[in-house]
């Protein structure tokens, strides 16, 4: 959850009226907030960096308020306060336009050469928008905080903004090798190439982690005004030459990114949040952007959008009983204007609602209206009888069980490499149906485990100094390609055991196998009982291994592992195995 951090002094003028402590966290749970802390700066700076730190600090009260992850409407003071003014029926949704200049409006032409790094921008104007020190710092930190949720810490969107009297259009958006980009960054008195600019932020607090995103490309994006000025390279830093300052009355905002979804969600929020300081209120100039193809789109594109309901969808959902014009009015305060047309409600969701995607999203503002705390406990009408699913009740039948066998119980993990299934157990990769992560992190996590030995076996090398014998086992799922399967693939609920001593122990492996059959209740013997038939495998000692039958059905293998696996695994004694399938049981 993002924390906002607001001052006491300014929100309560905003509101236009004062709150104790307590009212306030009251009134932040009423609209689904949460009041996390009562603090100050000084406080800030003494509890993290010691008192000598603090002296000088601000002592001015902040509270700061965590804010659901998909509300960016509310990551500044702004837009938290017209929330809370819309719901406390204090003021109505503004309505947001998108104008035309006088002129000509701002095109931003896109060159096809950020297709390899960074293919989308949009961008918008505000116009005669009046800062103070106090607005200017929550645009700023407004910004900072989209950074870090919607944005991904700039991986989709970066965030530019300019002084529009200090550079004239039309504006390109283009990329060029790092080493023909030179310009004066931001709060820098010299101009760098962006070769030097990539090693001097590399020791930079805050820069140094947005490098990583562009640093390894041919090309590093980069805007131009007409006249050839460097506005930003995104997404590191902007030009010092367009900065914004107390005094800028125009304001031109682009937005660049991998993602063009959230580049123009990111837009409309920063557009309308401050808007409101512009002449003419809640108004933004458009710009035109121009692509690759010679396609123009105009932005911001603030778009509004209807959605039907009912008031017995809602009712139902909830669990009240309100009326359609009840149930409308709950939703306009929570900034969803709705109005009721016959047996329906029409509900118009604004651009600085993008959280709201599906009907449930309006039911649960709905519910925030209403007061979570109104809702009348009631008993269900229906009454069922819970179970525990067949298969986990075996899993922990016998996880005691073996357990009072004397063996230990071991998690690994569901991901591993492709060696560990394969290589290392000498098979072949392609003669497995493993299920193959498309973009792995890590060489450790490749594939989705069709096995539980690997992990075992990494179990046991990672605790050789322990005393031996080592007896394991593991119930868990493995994944199996399987084309009947809508998501082509389904878990397996497999057991595996394994005992590691001077010597193998085939015996001991041997008479777990039995136990267990003895737990399930099936007999040794053809037809409904269980067997084991010699059978070759490369993962096992030639001759040392079995295939275990069960109503004739083949249910896994044991046997004395082979050295050239062992040794894989870097462990040194040798080890028996068991591995077979729970399922067949149930």
């Amino acid at each position: 959850m993002p924390t906002v951090s607001v001052r006491k002094d300014l929100l309560f003028q905003a509101l236009g009226r004062e709150y104790t402590d307590d009212e306030f966290d009251e009134l932040c749970f009423e609209f689904g907030l949460e009041l996390d802390e009562i603090t100050s700066e000084k406080e800030i700076i003494s509890r993290e960096q010691g008192e000598v730190k603090s002296e000088g600090a601000s002592d001015i009260i902040l509270y700061k308020i965590d804010v659901p992850a998909n509300r960016y409407d509310l990551l500044c003071l702004e837009g938290l306060v017209r929330g809370l003014q819309v719901f406390k029926e204090r003021a109505l949704t503004p309505r947001y336009r998108r104008v035309c200049p006088s002129g000509n409006p701002h095109r931003l032409i896109i060159t096809e050469e950020t297709v390899a790094v960074r293919p989308h921008a949009v961008a918008a104007v505000l116009r005669n928008i009046a800062f103070t020190q106090e607005r200017y710092d929550s645009f700023i930190e407004l910004q900072e905080k989209l950074h870090q949720n919607v944005c991904r810490k700039r991986a989709l969107v970066a965030i530019g903004t300019h002084d529009l009297d200090t550079i004239s259009g039309v504006f390109t958006y283009t990329a060029k090798p790092p080493g023909d980009i030179l310009f004066k960054p931001l709060n820098q008195t010299k101009e760098y190439t962006a070769i030097k600019l990539m090693s001097l932020y590399k020791s930079d607090s805050h820069l140094r982690h947005y490098l990583h995103i562009i640093e390894d490309k041919p090309v590093f994006p980069v805007i131009y005004d007409s006249n050839g000025i460097v506005l930003s390279m995104p997404p590191i830093i902007n030009g010092d030459h367009s900065k914004i300052t107390l005094n800028t009355k125009n304001v031109f905002i682009e937005c660049t990114g991998t993602d063009l979804t959230k580049a123009k969600t990111v837009l409309d929020i920063i557009v309308t949040m401050f808007s409101e300081y512009c002449k003419e209120p809640f108004t933004v100039e458009e710009v035109e952007v121009v692509y690759p193809d010679g396609k123009t789109l105009i932005y911001p594109e603030l778009a509004y959008r209807t959605e039907t309901i009912t008031a017995d969808f809602i009712n139902k959902a909830v669990g009240i009983n309100e009326s359609a014009e009840s149930v409308a009015q709950m939703l306009t305060r929570m900034c969803l204007r709705s109005e009721v047309m016959g047996d329906h409600i029409q509900v118009e969701i604004p651009p600085t609602r993008s959280d709201v995607i599906h009907a449930c999203d309006i039911m649960e503002d709905a519910a925030i209206a209403y007061g979570f705390n109104n809702i009348i406990h009631t008993t269900p009408h229906t009454y069922t009888v819970s179970n525990q699913l067949p298969l986990n009740k075996l899993t922990e039948l016998l996880r005691h069980d073996l357990a009072a066998s004397g063996f230990t119980e071991a998690l690994t993990f569901a991901l591993c490499s492709q060696e560990d299934i394969a290589d290392k157990l000498g098979k072949n990769i392609t003669d497995i149906e493993a299920v193959h992560i498309a973009n792995p992190k890590t060489a450790e996590f490749q594939v989705a485990r069709t096995t539980l030995l690997p992990g075992l076996l990494k179990t046991v090398g990672a605790n050789k100094k322990m005393p031996l014998p080592l007896k394991l086992f593991e119930i868990s799922d493995v994944v199996l390609k399987d084309e009947s399967k809508d998501v082509g693939a389904r878990n397996n609920r497999r057991l595996c055991a394994i005992f590691y001593n001077k010597t193998p122990g085939f015996e001991v492996i041997h008479g777990l196998l039995d136990r267990i059959m003895q737990l399930l209740e099936v007999k040794p013997g053809q037809g409904e009982g269980y067997r084991i038939q010699s059978a070759s495998d490369a993962t096992y000692f030639p001759g040392r291994c079995a295939e275990i039958f069960v109503r004739d059905k083949s249910i896994g293998r044991l046997g004395v592992l082979h050295p050239d696996v062992i040794s894989r695994f870097e462990i040194t004694m040798p080890c028996s195995a068991l591995d077979i399938d729970i399922e067949h049981f149930l």
